[in-house]
């Protein structure tokens, strides 16, 4: 059984900054506001959250191979 990961560096795609963030087990997180350039991140189409996109580590429930929010 593969442990689930809940820490992933999102890196802004404005900006190019990168902040390690802690994901939520409970829910998706759809927006993002990055902490440098304050721009709202939403998923690209086809993900179901911003660390599916934005991330080094793909949302918890997706980790686990189970459908996301």
């Amino acid at each position: 059984m593969n442990t689930v990961k809940l820490q992933s560096i999102v890196t802004c795609p404005n900006c190019g900054h990168r902040e390690e963030e802690t994901m939520p087990t409970d829910s998706c997180q759809y927006f993002y506001e990055c902490e440098k350039c304050r721009i709202v991140l939403k998923p690209k189409q086809g993900d179901c959250c911003v660390y599916c996109s934005y991330g080094t580590v793909p949302c918890p429930p997706v980790q686990q191979d189970k459908k996301c929010c």
